[in-house]
């Protein structure tokens, strides 16, 4: 028998639930993987996450396995190259935004010391955990994801709306949305 899992991910390709069954919701505290999701998150607006996981390791060899440093050095020559790469989403606006927010990013971990110590102060420092019984239940932002939102957008970040925001808050264990009859509530709670 299958364990019980949210209800988003029933019927999803193996890929997809190695990524509900081992990442989403948990914690994350690693610079790298924090500008993996941003980067990865922000690539999705408008379009299906399977999509960009189907696209993930594409997007790593791409964008030199996340390092933040090196991209935000990304010339306007690799950029153009990155328009040609049809391993990733080839939109001029979300790969502007990759290296603008990579450079953004960098100016937060200079100000903060690192991303990780900047972002998890939008929950207190500690995972919300949620309560949630069904999918529908589930928001797609709040005050906390606004908040986030609105200071990213100071920070002059591109394509972090708040609902994009919530969806890397739910994917770096910001928040726990994994509903109550999940294998991994308790598991990432």
């Amino acid at each position: 028998m299958s364990q019980k899992r949210c209800q988003w991910v029933e019927g999803q390709f193996d890929q997809y639930l190695k990524y509900h069954d081992e990442e989403w919701g948990v914690p994350v505290h690693d610079d790298q993987k924090h500008f993996e999701f941003l980067v990865l998150e922000s690539a999705q607006a408008g379009l299906s996450w399977a999509t960009i996981l189907k696209k993930r390791k594409g997007y790593r060899e791409a964008f030199d396995n996340f390092n933040v440093e090196k991209v935000a050095r990304f010339s306007d020559e690799k950029i153009e190259e990155l328009l040609l790469d049809p391993s990733i989403i080839r939109n001029r606006a979300k790969v502007l935004a990759a290296v603008n927010n990579a450079q953004r990013f960098v100016e937060t971990q200079k100000e903060f010391g690192s991303f990780d110590t900047y972002i998890w102060p939008f929950v207190g420092g500690t995972p919300i955990v949620n309560k949630w019984k069904r999918m529908e239940e589930v928001p797609v932002t709040t005050q906390e994801s606004d908040d986030l939102s609105k200071d990213l957008k100071k920070r002059e970040f591109k394509f972090v709306g708040s609902t994009t925001i919530y969806a890397h808050m739910q994917a770096i264990g910001l928040v726990n949305d994994h509903t109550t009859d999940c294998f991994r509530y308790d598991e990432v709670g």
